[in-house]
């Protein structure tokens, strides 16, 4: 069992950030792991060409331990919603001393495979390497479902940001995940291999959902920056309703253009986001989701500087009866 002692301090330091480099890490290990391989099927089968013609030398190898990633591969973000490219560029600058250190701890400190002794001699040179494999996996194999992940990673942020309002860090700890419990200001990862007992010393926690993360719940204790990384709600949304279309009927209902907004917000969007998505512009997007809100078939919340729109219960029953099957 692994123990983290909050103190008052620690409490106020509770953060939520989402964070691409950690999605994209866990990622390329999914073909390791059957559950995940089913659960990301279609995710899979849409980029298996184009993964396929990348030249991953570096990148491959770094994450082929099953129980270890260098560090300076996911970097703590450092903002809710942290970008790839300041992700991509922290990585590019870490020190010599921390790629040697972290590669010393790779498979529990086994001689290198021959693939990392050259980064290992001389990080800078192969830092641009990594960045460059990092980046072009980037753009086949996330950056295409980024829109829908961070959707996904917005709706559950929302969602345990009410869980603490309502109920408190009792609730919003105690239902994260099934093998965290917290009680009497512990926070118990209950892993029986496990034996540490941490005081967090006024670091408080950071709590990252990712995708391609589930089932897992991923740990570091490390004093700079505790991160729990663990599944959110509704992974499965993420690919059952990137194919949904809206029926003809409610195109002549609502219109082509709002049918397929309809269609679009079974996850929480910006609107530049599916103004990108449909081929539409901002403006036109802006003032078809008025309508669609005035009619109550979306709702809209603030997340930082964005506005995010998603359907409701009303909206979800409409498209659901337009199509004559039961959308949920």
């Amino acid at each position: 069992m692994i123990e983290l002692l909050f103190e008052p301090g620690d409490l106020a330091r509770i953060r939520f950030a989402r964070s691409p480099m950690l999605e994209l890490v866990s990622s390329v290990r999914i073909a390791d792991h059957a559950d995940r391989a089913r659960m990301h099927r279609p995710w899979m089968q849409s980029i298996r060409g184009g993964v396929s013609a990348l030249r991953l030398d570096l990148l491959q190898p770094l994450l082929a331990d099953p129980r270890y990633v260098p560090e300076f591969l996911t970097p703590p973000p450092d903002r809710i919603d942290t970008r790839f490219d300041d992700e991509l560029a922290r990585i590019r600058g870490t020190s010599e001393t921390d790629v040697r250190a972290q590669l010393d701890l790779f498979d529990g400190g086994a001689p290198l495979p021959e693939a990392l002794r050259a980064p290992y001699e001389n990080p800078e040179r192969h830092l641009g390497q990594l960045a460059a494999e990092v980046r072009a996996y980037w753009r086949v194999a996330i950056e295409p479902i980024w829109a829908r992940l961070a959707g996904l990673l917005d709706a559950e942020i929302g969602y345990r940001a009410d869980q603490l309002t309502s109920g408190g860090i009792v609730r919003l700890l105690g239902n994260l995940h099934p093998e965290l419990e917290y009680a009497e200001d512990t926070l118990r990862i209950l892993w029986p291999t496990w034996q540490s007992r941490n005081r967090l010393d006024g670091a408080g926690v950071l709590l990252v959902p990712c995708v391609f993360a589930w089932p897992s719940l991923l740990v570091d204790t490390s004093p700079q920056s505790p991160t729990l990384t663990y599944s959110p709600r509704g992974v499965g949304q993420v690919w059952e309703g990137s194919a949904r279309s809206s029926a003809p009927s409610l195109a002549d209902l609502l219109g082509r253009s709002r049918a397929a907004l309809l269609a679009k917000l079974d996850l929480p969007l910006s609107t530049t986001q599916v103004a990108r998505d449909l081929g539409l512009s901002a403006a036109s997007v802006s003032e078809h989701l008025s309508v669609l809100r005035r009619s109550r078939l979306v709702t809209s919340r603030r997340s930082g500087r964005q506005v995010l729109y998603q359907r409701t219960a009303l909206g979800t029953d409409l498209l659901g009866a337009a199509s004559g099957t039961t959308v949920r």
